[in-house]
């Protein structure tokens, strides 16, 4: 049972198999001189009883004996521990490496429906768990059925049968335990680590919304909700605990129960010279090794069950297979592309949902062309993005670029000539510089400069004392909204894409840094396809062409100077709308 969930790990046992055998082959020369000890203990007796004068050197042989195989005992059980420990560490490196290569490669879809919490959970509590199994769990298993095996055929032959079997009388009820809590600990386990996921799922939101937890004074609401969260961590854990703990120390009652055995038979055996002083010390010896692997079976079990049910929740998640891969008609020779975009007839609604988020949605962008597309905020606008990223999967037939179906064109070159810019402008706790730079790491400082200068945001960062060292916080947070749009914009540009979507990029820029940034873009659009997504007028009517989109449909296009011409039109009315908000905002400044 344990086993089927680890065959995932088959390919880290073969690449590792070379030290796990060395380890393996340490762990059986432990095992061995484990079953040696009792036995030349046991002989030494013997010898001194059975002299008649024992002299100093037949006390020191046996002595002697006993160090070096104590010595040889230390070093072997060192070796195997190095071995195959650090095999497991290793195992948890791989792991984690390969959840996280995982995660990037899976669809939206997929973080639309899973918790941060859970995926943290998974990246931390439950490959710990899979690493104790592996290095502790299935170890242990290995040594107690060696000891065991060993010791018993030893204490069989050389030793006494009877008593043999009557000290290992209470296996069965052992094994017939540990069978009736295991189901119990794997379900237990995997409620607990489901409580972790949520608890730290929790942790994360409030982190990284606490301006709006502070704005709202919503503080000891949510520290309630934490407390909550807790005790249901305690809870479930306890709930856990109450199982495991009793398991381990009734193993352990069961294993004091045969060196009581062991001691009124032996005893008995002893006095009527069936067995000899040095054969009866040498059992009790053998004994305690069988006494390890009987009390063990509790922790094993615990790990091996808490490695298995997280070990079922990682395979889980990587038996998601992302939906958006290259096709097999792809043309890998795809390296760049012009930049001329075709959408016919597209109708597309998100996986999931029944409505049509667009509508027989047709467009066309030459080389060099700016077309912004206008509308009302859920009408649609941000969906164009989406899919010419293939973030989303279109229809068969729907969108082309350079006059290529966007299914033939390698994923990874696809997004590589497109700059996208979100209006969520997300920046990474890092330094300025490695911010613009993330896209192109190995820019020159030169080049970073420019798509600074080319963003408008090159002169705030002067003014930063570390300038462009300066590290942002948590999400840019230590920069204002504009701020972080800028270098966001930046960023796009460093590629030097194909094409460029701004998606309501410039929101939070004031109107002359909006001009200014649009104006570069004009200067060099010869170069590139831009596409801005906005519903204000001043980021699109210097466009060469303004498509109105309302509920998924293009209801207009045009130039802003036709489009303002019909008066019954979405642009004009929105243009009008805009206008006089502008003026409220005029007239207020003037009365402040």
């Amino acid at each position: 049972m344990y086993m089927r969930h680890f065959m995932t790990l088959k390919d880290f046992v073969l690449k590792n198999k070379k030290g796990y055998l060395i380890g393996v082959w340490w762990l059986v020369v432990t095992n061995l001189l484990q079953v040696a000890v009792p036995r030349v203990l046991g002989l030494t007796v013997d010898v001194i009883a059975q002299a008649s004068s024992p002299d100093l050197l037949i006390r020191y042989i046996g002595l002697i004996c006993v160090i070096a195989l104590a010595l040889a005992l230390a070093l072997s059980r060192y070796l195997w521990r190095i071995y195959v420990v650090g095999i497991a560490r290793k195992l948890e490196y791989y792991l984690r490496n390969k959840i996280f290569k995982h995660l990037l490669l899976l669809d939206p879809r997929f973080y639309d429906n899973t918790r941060t919490g859970d995926l943290m959970a998974l990246a931390s509590n439950d490959v710990t768990a899979v690493r104790m199994a592996f290095a502790g769990g299935v170890v242990m298993v290995a040594d107690a059925v060696i000891i065991t095996g060993f010791a018993v055929i030893v204490m069989v032959t050389t030793i006494d049968p009877s008593l043999t079997l009557i000290a290992l009388a209470p296996l069965p009820i052992i094994a017939l335990s540990v069978t009736r809590f295991n189901k119990i600990i794997h379900e237990r386990f995997k409620i607990v680590q489901g409580a972790f996921a949520a608890l730290t799922d929790k942790v994360q939101e409030n982190i990284s919304a606490i301006r709006v937890v502070k704005t709202f004074v919503l503080e000891k609401v949510q520290i309630d909700k934490f407390n909550k969260a807790s005790r249901d961590i305690i809870e479930t854990n306890m709930r856990l605990v109450r199982v495991s703990g009793f398991l381990y120390p009734f193993i352990q009652y069961l294993a004091s129960i045969s060196f009581l055995i062991v001691l009124g038979y032996g005893g008995y055996l002893v006095i009527n010279e069936r067995i000899s002083i040095g054969d009866f010390i040498a059992f009790n010896g053998y004994l305690m090794l069988l006494t390890w692997p009987m009390m063990a079976i509790g922790y094993v079990i615990n790990l091996l069950q808490r490695g298995t049910a997280s070990m079922a929740r990682i395979n889980e998640l990587l038996a998601e297979k992302p939906e958006i891969v290259d096709d097999k008609v792809v043309d890998k020779s795809i390296r760049t592309f012009k930049g001329c975009i075709e959408f016919k007839n597209l109708n597309f609604s998100y996986p999931g949902t029944s409505e049509r988020v667009l509508k027989d949605f047709s467009l066309s962008v030459k080389q060099g062309e700016t077309v912004a597309v206008f509308g009302r905020t859920g009408s649609g606008k941000s969906t164009i993005a989406d899919l010419l990223l293939r973030l989303y999967d279109t229809p068969r037939g729907s969108l082309f670029i350079d006059s290529k179906e966007i299914h033939t064109i390698p994923i990874e070159t696809l997004r590589r000539n497109i700059g996208y810019v979100p209006q969520d402008s997300f920046l990474f706790s890092k330094t300025i510089k490695e911010n613009i730079a993330f896209g192109y790491p190995e820019a020159s400082m030169e080049k970073i400069v420019e798509a600074a200068k080319a963003a408008s945001i090159y002169h705030d960062i002067m003014d930063f004392p570390d300038k462009f060292e300066t590290v942002v916080g948590e999400r840019g947070i230590t920069l204002s909204g504009g701020q972080k749009q800028r270098i966001a914009i930046a960023r796009a540009l460093l590629v030097n894409p194909s094409i460029l979507i701004l998606d309501d990029s410039l929101s939070a820029v004031d109107t002359a840094t909006e001009e200014k940034i649009l104006g570069f873009l004009d200067g060099c659009r010869q170069k590139r396809s831009t596409i801005i997504i906005s519903h204000r007028i001043s980021a699109v009517k210097n466009a060469d062409k303004i498509v109105v989109l309302d509920e998924g449909r293009i209801v207009q296009q045009g130039r802003h100077d036709e489009l303002i011409q019909d008066d019954q039109g979405l642009y004009y009315k929105m243009y009008q709308m805009q206008l006089l908000e502008e003026e409220r905002i005029d007239e207020g400044d003037a009365h402040a």
